[in-house]
């Protein structure tokens, strides 16, 4: 980035008004999808706007691999990542992320300081916080005209609901569903899957239906596997349901039982050279004002109270969004938080785990690997 250019950035920030160099564009990694229209319609137009920065998306899907590859090759071709926040941890002690000024967080409207107003945790050295999602089960209406699934553990009866199933490939989200429908307490997950005993009980129970899974990589997906009638029952984001069932007319419903609760947060890579205006963008983006324009699009909740208080309706279908948040009191009572801690510091076995059990054969016994190794 040029001095003169960084100069307009740093103006522009503390003057709003000020229109910055044309020529300037900022590259965001996201999800795409009903997601991504939120994020434009709420931050990338107002922010573009506002600056006359443009923003440029690219499709990311999660992880860490596309992240260490860039940084490996010199070249970083993203300025701003939207990341889960376990994964965004993961690459913070990996040292993959910049560190991020806490002073480019506006208050709330009321004055409000920052670190009071974002929920706990939600200010990292590494990344912001900015939305509460969760992962959740869904299934065609249509495919089960008499008894409805309700629970996760249905999700694995193909005799009672049979069915092709769409899963995540990935180890995220699939290994508490498989103990949850074994009836673990949820309070003991994550410390039964940080023993070789619970990852082999996950794994064994993913076997029963392996026969049955259609794969999904992106979330756009996940829904347009279900909508289709390609499979029965599927596993994705509660939002992209959200926006197929509500806004598409979608015959679909959401089975909030086990939901897992996740956490996305702006972070920035290692080795960027607009670190300036990635910080200008994610302050604007974390406004209070700016992150209930989003949830006001999709149903994803603001991680800053105040936003909160500004959920309302749909802006186009006038739908009223707080029931069909993943935080809603009802959908609450046997939800999952996820572990992010946990999911950060098993990236590698997670992923070698079930790499393996891909790889094997049905008669094989599950992988042998400790925890920790």
């Amino acid at each position: 980035m040029k001095p003169l250019s960084k100069c307009l950035a740093i103006v522009s920030f503390i003057l709003p008004g000020l229109v910055a160099a044309e020529d300037q564009v900022l590259t965001v990694a996201t999800w795409g999808g009903a997601y991504e229209e939120s994020q434009r319609a709420a931050y990338f137009e107002p922010f573009t706007e506002q600056t006359g920065i443009e923003v440029r998306t690219v499709v990311y899907n999660g992880g860490l691999q596309v992240l260490r590859e860039q940084l490996a090759s010199g070249e970083v071709e993203w300025d701003v990542i939207d990341m889960i926040q376990s994964d965004a941890s993961a690459a913070c002690e990996e040292g993959l992320l910049e560190s991020i000024s806490p002073a480019i967080l506006a208050p709330a409207p009321d004055g409000t300081p920052p670190e009071e107003d974002f929920m706990a945790g939600a200010i990292d050295p590494c990344f912001i916080t900015q939305i509460v999602f969760s992962t959740v089960i869904a299934y065609d209406d249509r495919a089960f005209p008499g008894v409805k699934p309700r629970t996760v553990a249905d999700f694995f009866d193909l005799e009672t609901f049979p069915g092709k199933r769409a899963l995540r490939r990935a180890p995220v989200g699939m290994l508490e569903w498989a103990l949850l429908s074994l009836s673990v307490p949820r309070e003991q997950l994550y410390d039964l899957l940080s023993t070789r005993r619970g990852l082999e009980l996950a794994f064994r129970r993913l076997d029963e239906i392996r026969d049955d899974i259609v794969w999904w990589t992106g979330g756009a997906e996940s829904v347009e596997l279900l909508t289709s009638g390609k499979v029965a029952m599927a596993t994705g984001y509660n939002g992209r349901f959200f926006d197929a069932q509500v806004n598409e007319g979608a015959p679909i419903s959401v089975i909030w039982d086990g939901q897992l609760i996740g956490f996305n947060s702006w972070a920035v890579p290692r080795g960027t050279d607009q670190m300036a205006i990635a910080e200008q963008f994610i302050g604007f983006a974390t406004r209070t004002e700016n992150m209930a324009a989003q949830a006001n699009r999709i149903s994803y909740g603001p991680a800053r109270h105040s936003a909160r208080q500004h959920i309302g309706l749909h802006v186009e279908t006038r739908v009223p969004m707080r029931p069909h948040m993943p935080t809603a009191p009802e959908h609450m009572a046997n939800a999952v938080i996820r572990d992010h801690r946990w999911y950060s510091q098993t990236v590698r076995l997670r992923e070698q785990w079930f790499r393996e059990w891909l790889e094997r054969n049905d008669e094989d016994s599950p992988p042998r690997r400790e925890p920790g190794e």
